[in-house]
């Protein structure tokens, strides 16, 4: 992957000897917990560890590593020529059909050197577990979160790719914001939610195309999540036909993912001069927000972190419209391990990319949230994401 000052210079495949350094990281946690070998089906654990992506259906698709240096993935047939297209780094065996008159877990046990101690990603389903533990009878699998604490720490390539999709959702801020200025300009109709949730994922996905070399088609490549007014005050609803009012509060949820790195950037905006209310609640969550900045850093667990940024609602009297933590990882995922929240003691660490998003949710009203995905460093933590956060930036004269 080669990022160069010329936009369209930017290649978004990482080449194909990054994924030996991702095995090879997988590896050395193996030894350290006793595994001959680790076998795993989770899309984003196929990305990290060989670079294919896929669409994933009923027909299993997975990556067996094994401790002595062989790499293995299981997929049917169909898709071995789409595996091939994107150089994955494995050995590839395939079966033809599921469920087949040979279980595609059996195809695999015949193709491996029989293991004594195998480690399956906790993420299995149960029926492929099933299908394993039956096709791997003298084998001892138990379960592991291995894959996702290898994924915590970012290689400097991935840093890269996740630096890309931020320039990119502070656009997609910019050309949802302007829709509405422009609108607000022409004296006409504002947008609807949906009018909005499409220009912005537009946007995205055009400069995408416009700017980059071998876009990476991940589970989502550009959108989100913009609603308004009322239907802002659910933390996650989905965009409606409900039209921009003057005095609204809303919200532009967005994100992407480059080379199947995920960011997010989310702002709250006001549709016209704020009220004290809405002033009150904005200011606070830009102060929590703040603090957030401040103080996730290497060294601190992700449920102190979370503390410390919920307390300032809570101190400010709103800790009852709090509906969620701080924030969560990110990286293959647009949500994933470790999380900023009560119940996870995870010591944070440089590299690992997190965001940083409290919210309060005023029922009948609206919610405000603003997040930036954190890059944490050394020394602190760099907000990948830039677009202006406070409410005199994040308001829209009318």
């Amino acid at each position: 992957m080669t990022g160069t000052d010329d936009m369209n210079e930017f290649d978004q495949r990482l080449a194909p000897a990054f994924f030996d350094r991702t095995q090879e990281r997988v590896r050395t946690m193996m030894a350290e917990e006793g595994f001959d070998a680790f076998l795993t089906d989770h899309p984003e654990d196929i990305a990290y560890l060989t670079g294919f992506f896929h669409h994933p259906s009923e027909r299993p698709v997975a990556v067996w590593v094994e401790a002595t240096g062989r790499t293995v993935m299981l997929l049917p047939e169909l898709e071995r020529e789409y595996a091939e297209s994107q150089s994955a780094r494995a050995e590839l065996v395939a079966f033809f059909e599921y469920p087949g008159v040979v279980a595609p877990f059996q195809v695999l046990a015949d193709a491996v050197v029989p293991p004594r101690r195998v480690g399956f990603a906790s993420t299995m389903p149960y029926a492929r577990l099933a299908a394993a533990r039956s096709a791997f009878g003298g084998a001892d699998l138990v379960g592991s979160d291995l894959t996702i604490r290898a994924r915590y720490v970012k290689f400097p390539e991935e840093v890269v790719l996740h630096r890309e999709a931020a320039r990119i959702t502070d656009r997609m801020l910019d050309a949802g914001v302007q829709l509405v200025v422009d609108a607000v300009v022409a004296g006409g109709d504002l947008p609807t939610e949906t009018e909005l949730e499409r220009h912005v994922t537009a946007a995205g996905t055009r400069l995408m195309y416009a700017e980059h070399r071998n876009v990476v088609v991940a589970s989502l490549l550009a959108g989100g999540l913009v609603y308004s007014g009322p239907n802002s005050a659910f933390p996650h609803g989905l965009p409606s036909v409900n039209r921009l009012r003057e005095g609204d509060t809303f919200m532009l949820s967005l994100g992407c993912a480059v080379g199947g790195r995920f960011i997010e950037g989310e702002r709250t905006f006001v549709l016209g001069e704020p009220t004290a209310e809405q002033r009150r609640y904005h200011d606070t969550i830009h102060a929590a927000q703040q603090l957030g900045r401040e103080t996730i850093r290497a060294g601190i667990e992700g449920r102190e972190a979370n503390r410390l940024c919920l307390d300032v609602i809570r101190d400010a009297g709103l800790g009852e419209f709090i509906r969620h933590r701080q924030g969560h990882g990110i990286g293959l995922g647009m949500h994933e391990a470790p999380w900023l929240e009560d119940g996870d003691a995870t010591v944070l660490q440089a590299g690992m990319v997190v965001s940083n998003e409290p919210g309060i949710y005023v029922p009948g009203h609206a919610g405000y949230r603003i997040s930036d995905s954190m890059l944490i460093t050394d020394d602190g933590a760099e907000p990948l994401t830039t677009f202006p956060r406070g409410l005199d930036d994040c308001t829209i004269p009318l």
